[in-house]
C-alpha cells in the first residue's frame, strides 16, 4: 500500500471520528501527525511493510500515548482485521470506547466472549460497556457469571458495587467493594468504598481513609482527607468535618468540593454570613460551579433577601439548565 492509499484510509476514519473539514484538510491533518517527529519513524516503516501488525500495534499505542486517538483507532482495527487476537481485540475495544464507538464495542466484545471463552476480561468490558448505555440489568447478570466462575477478580467486584449504588442498594455494594478491596487494596476502590462508608455514616471510614493516607508519603493526596470530612459531617462533628475540609483547602485551593461542604456545615448552623463568605469563595475558584451559586441563593433566602436569592438561583440554571433544586426554588419564590 502506498503512502496516498494509507492517507485516504485514515482520511476515512478521521470523517468518522467527527471531523468536518475539506478531503485536503483531512489529508494534511493524517500528513501533519503521522509524520511528525514523534511518529514518522514508525509510519515509514509501516509504509515499506504494511502488512506488519506488529507495527500498527506499536503505532497504534504510541498515537494513543499522544492523544491522538482517532489515528490510532484505525491502526487498531487493521491489525485486529489482519491478525486477531484476544490481546488486540482487547485494545481495539478500549479504542472504540475512546472514540465513541460504543455499540461497534459491544459488537466486538459480543463475538470475542463467543471466540476467546476463557477470556473473562471480554465479559466484564461488556458489562462497563452495557452500564454505559443504559443496561444496567444485563451488566448486571455479567458480574454474576464472571464471579460466579471466579470468585476473586476484584474488578468485578468493584463492578458490580458501583452498579449495585446506581440501584440505591448501598447494603450490598458495600459488601462488593470490601471484597474487591481485600482482594486488592487499590486506590480506585478503597476511595469509592470510603465513600459509601461516609455517606452512610460508617465509623469504618477514618480507619480505611487513613490507611490509603498511609500511602501518600508526598502528602498529595487530597481524597481521604475529603472523605472523612464528608463522615465527620454527616454525623454532625462540624469541628471536625470543618478542620478536614481547610486541610483539604489548604493543600489544594483549587479543589471545589471542600468550599461546598464547609459551606453547606456554616448554613445548617444558620451562620449565613460565613456560609455566604465560603460560597463566594467558591465562585471565585470555579465561576461556573452551579452549586456556589445555588447555596448563596438559599443563604439569601434564609436571611429574607429573595430577589437575590432568585438572580442566585437563576445563575445557577444558567451553568446547569437541569438542576431541579434551583428550578424548584425560582418557583417558590415566584408562586
Amino acid at each position: 500500500m502506498n503512502r496516498i492509499a494509507a492517507f485516504y484510509l485514515i482520511i476515512v476514519t478521521f470523517f468518522s471520528a467527527g471531523c468536518n473539514s475539506s478531503s485536503s484538510e483531512n489529508k494534511a491533518a493524517a500528513q501533519a501527525v503521522l509524520y511528525n517527529p514523534t511518529f514518522k519513524t514508525i509510519s515509514d516503516r509501516i509504509d515499506k511493510d504494511p502488512d506488519n501488525t506488529d507495527l500498527l500495534l506499536r503505532r497504534a499505542e504510541l498515537l494513543s500515548q499522544n492523544n491522538q486517538h482517532a489515528f490510532a483507532y484505525y491502526d487498531y482495527k487493521k491489525s485486529w482485521e489482519r491478525k486477531p487476537s484476544a490481546s488486540t481485540a482487547l485494545l481495539y475495544t478500549s479504542s472504540l470506547f475512546i472514540n465513541g464507538k460504543t455499540n461497534d464495542a459491544i459488537e466486538l466484545l459480543k463475538r470475542c466472549i463467543q471466540q476467546y471463552p476463557s477470556v473473562t476480561e471480554f465479559t466484564r468490558r461488556l458489562g462497563e460497556a452495557y452500564t454505559q448505555v443504559g443496561k444496567d440489568t444485563e451488566a448486571l447478570a455479567l458480574y454474576d457469571d464472571i464471579l460466579h466462575k471466579d470468585s476473586t477478580n476484584f474488578e468485578a467486584y468493584y463492578e458490580k458495587g458501583m452498579l449495585l449504588t446506581k440501584f440505591k442498594d448501598t447494603l450490598h455494594a458495600v459488601q462488593m467493594l470490601e471484597k474487591s478491596y481485600r482482594l486488592q487494596p487499590l486506590l480506585q476502590n478503597g476511595l469509592a468504598l470510603a465513600n459509601l462508608y461516609a455517606e452512610s455514616k460508617n465509623e469504618k471510614t477514618v480507619e480505611l481513609c487513613n490507611a490509603l493516607q498511609q500511602r501518600d508519603t508526598s502528602r498529595e493526596f487530597i481524597d481521604p482527607i475529603f472523605m472523612k470530612g464528608v463522615y465527620y459531617s454527616n454525623i454532625k462533628d462540624h469541628k471536625r468535618a470543618i478542620a478536614l475540609f481547610d486541610e483539604c483547602i489548604n493543600r489544594d485551593w483549587k479543589f471545589i468540593e471542600p468550599y461546598l461542604e464547609k459551606g453547606i456545615i456554616f448554613y445548617e448552623e444558620k451562620n449565613y454570613d460565613e456560609a455566604i463568605k465560603t460560597f463566594q469563595f467558591a465562585v471565585t475558584v470555579s465561576y461556573n460551579n452551579p452549586d456556589a451559586y445555588y447555596w448563596i441563593g438559599r443563604c439569601c433566602e434564609a436571611i429574607g433577601k429573595k430577589d437575590e436569592a432568585l438572580d442566585y438561583y437563576y445563575k445557577a440554571l444558567v451553568f446547569d439548565k437541569n438542576f431541579e433544586e434551583a428550578k424548584e426554588a425560582v418557583k417558590r419564590l415566584k408562586g
